[in-house]
């Protein structure tokens, strides 16, 4: 059984909920990928080889392959459905009732099972894997679904056309993210908003690691075994270069206890989030493994005999610009001095006097 902590309110879970750790992977630098081109044209089927970082085929075929087992893939859903309550819980926040509700990359469901009837009408549930967006379609929800194969890279939504694009989890393995933020701007109606939860920079950094020292202990060199993943500083600049305003981003941690990192490294793959870099090497050797598994229980291993996964999930919210949104005052156009609010003048004489 795999014993839970959260960052911050969630729903309540049948596992343990433990204390954050506080390790921090400090001796390896991160990449990030981005790239300043424009994005893909709308409809378009392929994506510049520059924006190639991740292997779209071998991740579609590893979705395909986890949402085969459905019993398996099932018990491993804790993670995505944590974090979609979270996404859900900042939809929430927006005080508004929305006839239609995409949501990218939605996997079997996640989302749907968070939603009611009294924040949209339906949902529209977009993802690239068939097999995994069909796996529960016998499951009800309160929300009437629909489901549709859509690549997040290359969206079909017309432009104008959408009140609400979410996506929990999914946008991490997209190779453009700028270019898809630009279309989903843009298939998004004036006031309209957009909310997504990724897998940010530190995300499994005991994993990373571990697996680096052991692969350069074992085998003399190391490779790309966890995927880069995009870091809170960039977000609110991409949001800001799609077009999007009123941005909002913050950063929420859930750390997930296993019994060992040969247990964190099956469920990541059951889940469908096995390494899917281009350049990535093929099956890690068992001596590696075992030494990796050696190397993070060693190194941040629980006093009970278990280990610490760290899942860093990034937050954004932006909206598409509106004439009727609110708007900043001019600069200068204060009637009350922060200095006398601070001292605690009393403003009310101060404006009679003038």
């Amino acid at each position: 059984m795999h014993m839970f902590k959260v960052g911050s309110a969630g729903v309540p879970f049948t596992r343990s909920f433990l204390t954050r750790i506080t390790a921090k992977n400090n001796s390896l630098v991160r990449p990030r990928f981005y790239s300043t081109a424009p994005p893909p044209p709308v409809g378009s089927k392929t994506v510049p080889s520059t924006f190639q970082v991740f292997d779209r085929e071998a991740k579609k075929v590893q979705k395909n392959r986890a949402a085969s087992n459905v019993k398996l893939s099932r018990q491993v859903d804790y993670v995505k459905d944590e974090v979609a309550f979270r996404v859900v819980d900042r939809l929430l926040d927006i005080k508004r009732e929305f006839n239609e509700v995409v949501e990218l990359g939605s996997g079997s469901g996640h989302i749907a099972k968070h939603v009611d009837t009294d924040m949209m009408k339906k949902l529209i549930m977009c993802d690239m894997s068939e097999v995994m967006l069909s796996r529960d379609e016998e499951v009800e929800y309160e929300v009437p679904v629909e489901r549709r194969v859509v690549d997040e890279e290359n969206l079909p939504f017309p432009e104008n056309s959408l009140e609400c694009v979410i996506s929990s989890l999914s946008m991490h393995w997209i190779n453009d993210l700028p270019g898809a933020m630009i279309q989903i701007q843009r298939s998004l109606k004036p006031d309209g908003v957009f909310i997504a939860g990724l897998f940010g920079g530190d995300t499994l950094f005991e994993l990373r690691t571990s697996l680096q020292l052991a692969e350069l202990d074992r085998e003399g060199g190391i490779s790309p075994r966890i995927s880069p993943m995009a870091d809170s500083r960039d977000l609110g600049s991409l949001l800001s270069r799609a077009g999007f305003t009123l941005t909002t981003v913050d950063v929420d941690e859930v750390t997930v206890n296993y019994p060992s990192a040969i247990e964190l490294m099956e469920d990541l793959r059951a889940m469908g989030e096995s390494n899917a870099v281009i350049n990535r090497r093929g099956l890690l050797k068992r001596d590696t493994m075992l030494a990796a598994a050696a190397i993070y229980k060693e190194m941040y291993g629980n006093p009970d005999g278990t280990i610490p996964a760290t899942f860093q999930i990034l937050y954004m919210i932006g909206w598409k610009p509106s004439p009727t949104q609110n708007k900043p005052l001019e600069r200068g156009s204060a009637k009350h001095s922060l200095k006398e609010r601070l001292e605690g003048n009393d403003l009310t004489t101060t404006t009679k006097s003038q």
